[in-house]
């Protein structure tokens, strides 16, 4: 523990980088440039590029698009992003119903009422939809049962009916932040999903974490919410759940039921901008805990070892304390051999 550094908060330009870096996480998607693209296929709509070199895909982003054009035979990736698209009309994947992959909508302006029947309900082998930034209310979900990435971020989805996942046994990931989803609109809405790995519903209306999750999901991230509680064995039965972060939401002490976050899968838990006044008892196999910005009044080691011995010990590694009611000197002199492995402490 002599390599224990305590420290004070990140400086805005660190914060800036990290910030900038979860930013472009959001659109993952990548392809040449257009001058690197080649001479485009006879069959492409004269708006888009159908590469020669890149036969099945088609780049129709950046172009000002008003609607969606007809998509030729053989096409499997198809990039629509940056638009001023509104409508997509019936018809226009009917050469691709059952070989388009990939369908990447972001920065539009389409709202439900103008997705024409016969469109996106009839793409039988997406396994790709990256919907953000539209004007969306509800969810548009492909019949594909081959769906493993939903994305639909910076949306304004208010309900999410139940049901409409339920025959998607791919999907392993879930976007839905920055929405104005409540508890009661996703109650269900994930049941039944047996390969999803990471749910983010994080900017939204939520005030219990979601229900029905999959007892495979491995990232869960709730930060800006109005949680101010967690149910008394909820992270039981997610025996894989290793990220968990309800970062900037309401929770206090009381609800936050004995042991609950005690589970020997969490990796990283960021309980961070709430109203806790103290430490929860965590596992020592926790390795990364973000408290800071709360109003934590007190340092219990039993919080972090009910046990000390040669074998049994916390494995935290790094701890945020800063922008709470206590200093390096609230902690107790044992602390040493409790928090052997830590190699920050941050206090303010």
């Amino acid at each position: 523990m002599h390599g224990t550094k305590i420290m004070f908060p990140l400086r805005a330009a660190l914060l800036a980088i990290l910030v900038s870096v979860a930013l472009c996480q959001d659109y993952d998607y990548e392809y040449q440039p257009r001058s690197m693209l080649g001479p485009s296929g006879p069959n492409c709509d004269q708006e888009c590029d159908c590469p020669i070199n890149f036969p099945t895909a088609m780049y129709c982003d950046s172009r000002k698009l008003k609607a969606v054009p007809i998509v030729p035979t053989g096409i499997k990736y198809l990039y629509l992003q940056n638009n001023q698209i509104e409508e997509i009309k019936a018809g226009v994947f009917d050469n691709v119903t059952d070989e388009l992959r990939w369908l990447v909508l972001d920065n539009n302006q389409i709202t439900n009422a103008k997705i024409e029947k016969g469109t996106i309900d009839k793409l039988t082998a997406l396994e790709k939809l990256f919907f953000s930034n539209n004007n969306l209310t509800e969810p548009v979900i492909p019949p594909s049962k081959f769906l493993d990435e939903l994305k639909m971020m910076h949306n304004q989805i208010s309900k999410f009916p139940a049901g409409l996942l339920s025959d998607k046994d791919n999907l392993t990931s879930i976007y839905l932040q920055h929405n104005r989803l409540t508890t009661d609109a996703i109650g269900g809405a994930f049941k039944g999903l047996k390969k999803l790995t990471s749910l983010d519903m994080s900017h939204n209306n939520l005030k219990k974490l979601p229900a029905g999750v999959p007892s495979s999901l491995q990232i869960l991230y709730a930060d800006f919410n109005d949680i101010d509680s967690i149910g008394a064995g909820y992270l039981s039965k997610l025996t894989a759940l290793r990220y968990l972060r309800i970062a900037h939401n309401k929770l206090v002490d009381s609800g936050i039921p004995a042991g609950v976050f005690n589970v020997t899968s969490l990796v990283e838990l960021d309980l961070s901008f709430n109203k806790l006044q103290s430490i929860p008892e965590i596992n020592e196999h926790l390795e990364q805990l973000y408290l800071q910005a709360n109003e934590i009044n007190k340092f219990e080691l039993t919080s972090f070892c009910k046990l000390v011995t040669t074998v049994s010990f916390s494995h935290l590694k790094h701890l945020r304390l800063d922008a709470n009611q206590i200093t390096h000197d609230s902690m107790p002199p044992e602390y040493f051999n409790c928090l052997r492995q830590a190699s920050e402490i941050l206090f303010e």
